[in-house]
């Protein structure tokens, strides 16, 4: 059996910054799972980290909007209609969260975790020799109509109350730094976040970091976690481990370990797919169609098209609905070549219906903590909360109030 002091379940993008960030306080551990590290939703992200992202992805209020996405007329939100009634609870939480009162409260609360979301990756990434990996060119939302160009210049300007910085282009501005667009109004470019060029790449460069610094990364199934006498246990192929304490970071799939020990949390999936192309043309930032509701991202392996939230059940079969429409407007805006993957990646993002994480410790089990359900923010966020557990869990002063963020708020 081996032992250590902290076991960490989950090797995404979360876990493995938030082993280092445990592991830099002197404490050894463990992280299993079931795959490689950064083999699932950490693996399809579009590779932003959203350093301007203050406010969260809130629920439609407009009712002409409800109306478009209750009949799956919008590209960047779709759902399964067999799958309603699961989601539906949820989704009216969602609504309700989304309240402009309680939204500001949210993004308030996830304010220090946005703002130290580039500079803790700066600081990992410089450790595990990554730094060649990140691009500072923020990234662009473009818009086809006056209407939408309107409303997006509105939105990005909340931003600068906090010492964010937005730039404006129109037809020609945009082209003048991206000449390979075709059919766009105007854009905002947000400045402050910064891209990877491929994030699994990122995520196994911080495992190897981890794994110098004398760390151990084992193949397990969460399922197989349990409380024991001294601390928490779980399977592995290399047989048992045993620690003191424990970190749940698996993402989408947090109930295998916090439903059997009685946490009700009410955990989403928002689906998610990409398809990389070769390209046909330069494409310099990532840029967001905000009519159509898609990413396209310049990557290592081509141009990576992502598309925006499906509303399905975790494990539910693929529907490539959202990508095969994605790529006809995608073609559209710029000169894709041929597919170069030989079906769409899938991915689940974990989401809580107040658009806030989970970090801290679990009320009922003395050593556990979770930190999971970063929504569209894993990669943003991963560096920044892996460190706010770990002050938790050492007893440091923390640079952020904990209490927006604790299990005990559902």
């Amino acid at each position: 059996m081996r032992r250590t002091d902290v076991l960490v379940l989950g090797a995404g993008i979360v876990g493995v910054a938030t082993a280092l960030q445990i592991q830099a306080r002197g404490r050894g551990v463990v992280l299993v799972d079931r795959r490689g590290a950064g083999e699932e939703t950490s693996f399809g992200n579009a590779g932003l980290i959203e350093r301007a992202s203050i406010f969260p992805y809130l629920f439609p209020r407009d009712v002409r909007a409800l109306a478009l996405y209750a009949f799956n007329g919008a590209n960047e939100a779709r759902y399964r209609l067999r799958d309603l009634p699961f989601f539906a609870p949820w989704l009216a939480r969602y609504w309700w969260e989304s309240a402009p009162e309680r939204a500001l409260r949210h993004a308030l609360a996830v304010r220090p975790l946005i703002e130290h979301s580039l500079s803790e990756h700066e600081k990992l990434m410089a450790e595990a020799g990554a730094l060649p990996l990140m691009r500072k060119t923020g990234w662009l939302k473009l818009f086809r109509s006056e209407k939408t160009f309107a409303a997006g210049r509105a939105a990005a300007k909340k931003i600068l109350p906090f010492g964010l910085k937005i730039a404006l282009y129109d037809h020609a501005g945009l082209r003048a730094i991206e000449p390979a667009l075709d059919g766009v109004l105007g854009a905002v470019h947000y400045l402050d976040p910064a891209s990877i060029d491929d994030p699994l790449a990122l995520t196994q460069s911080y495992l190897a970091l981890f794994e110098r610094r004398g760390g151990v990364f084992l193949r397990g199934d969460a399922g197989t976690f349990r409380p024991a006498s001294a601390g928490y246990g779980v399977e592995t192929e290399q047989g048992p481990v045993l620690a003191g304490a424990a970190v749940v970071c698996l993402g989408p799939w947090a109930d295998v370990v916090t439903r059997p020990l009685g946490y009700c949390v009410p955990l989403a999936v928002k689906r998610g797919y990409h398809m990389h192309y070769a390209p046909g043309a330069a494409l310099s930032h990532p840029v967001l169609d905000a009519d159509n509701g898609f990413l396209l991202a310049p990557m290592a392996r081509g141009i990576r098209l992502t598309t925006g939230a499906e509303f399905a059940r975790r494990d539910a079969p693929p529907d490539t609905t959202q990508i095969e429409t994605s790529e006809i407007f995608a073609r559209k805006l710029f000169p894709l070549g041929k597919r170069l993957d030989a079906k769409p990646w899938m991915g689940r993002r974990p989401c809580l219906p107040d658009m806030l994480p989970v970090i801290g410790p679990a009320p009922r089990h003395k050593g556990l903590w979770f930190n999971f359900g970063h929504q569209h923010h894993g990669l943003t966020l991963a560096a920044s909360t892996g460190r706010l557990l770990a002050e938790m869990m050492t007893g440091e002063e923390t640079f952020a109030d904990t209490e927006p963020f604790s299990i005990g708020r559902f």
